[in-house]
């Protein structure tokens, strides 16, 4: 059974890629938004944003952060790890950028976005994994996550109850 989980990621560069990992029907979640339906939501600022969020993120094991090249370091998707964390929910991160996007191009490596946190001292990046898939070509990474994203959760969620 697919878990419940929510993704996280950068909407403008990396929304296709994201689609391609949430359609993989290994995971279930929130829906697709679409670049309309998010720019009503940030028409209402950042309390619509978070009730958004906290909305989505409802009833969700799991968030998965999906790092693009700029995802690291946002204000949206720092609030998604915090909240997550802070709620008990198994936390991983899946880079995508070997993906291609709707017009066929990679992006660069991001940064680790579990740099930024700390839980009792301890980097959250040395808690949280944070998946590279050893692969440069998009169907090649893409075959990579769906065989192994089932497990990540399981193990994410496994790290989340020790801590």
């Amino acid at each position: 059974m697919a878990r419940r989980v929510f993704t996280s990621f950068h909407y403008v560069p990396d929304n296709w890629r994201a689609s391609q990992v949430r359609n993989m029907g290994k995971i279930e979640g929130n829906s697709v938004v679409s670049a309309n339906q998010w720019e009503e939501v940030t028409k209402g600022g950042n309390k619509a944003i978070e009730k958004w969020i906290d909305d989505n993120m409802s009833g969700k094991s799991c968030v998965i952060v999906l790092v693009g090249e700029n995802t690291a370091g946002r204000k949206w998707i720092k609030y998604e790890i915090e909240k997550a964390w802070n709620e008990g929910r198994g936390v991983l991160g899946i880079h995508i950028h070997n993906l291609k996007n709707s017009i066929g191009n990679q992006a660069n490596k991001g940064r680790n976005p579990f740099e930024d946190f700390s839980v009792n001292g301890k980097n959250l990046s040395s808690i949280v994994k944070c998946y590279n898939p050893p692969f440069t070509t998009s169907t090649y990474v893409y075959d990579y996550i769906k065989e192994n994203i089932e497990n990540w959760i399981e193990e994410a969620i496994d790290i989340r109850n020790k801590y």
